[in-house]
């Protein structure tokens, strides 16, 4: 059975928000899916700091940037 690795996870995070879900991935993007949106580490920092997370604003985002950031 697989575990969360949480600490590891939160030190890849760049999600600014306060919840209960960081560094739990699964739970984040089931969250974030149910929403309409994508969670904080689809979005480059200073992006994901105005919290919009809807997936027209990461295709905006990916077209004008492209996928450097992701990595």
């Amino acid at each position: 059975m697989r575990t969360c690795a949480i600490e590891e996870n939160k030190r890849n995070c760049n999600c600014t928000y306060t919840c209960g879900r960081k560094g739990i991935c699964c739970e984040c993007l089931i969250y974030h899916r149910r929403m309409g949106e994508l969670p904080a580490c689809y979005f480059p920092d200073d992006i994901e700091a105005g919290y919009d997370r809807s997936i027209a604003n990461f295709i905006h985002v990916y077209n004008k940037q492209g996928s450097t950031y992701l990595r």
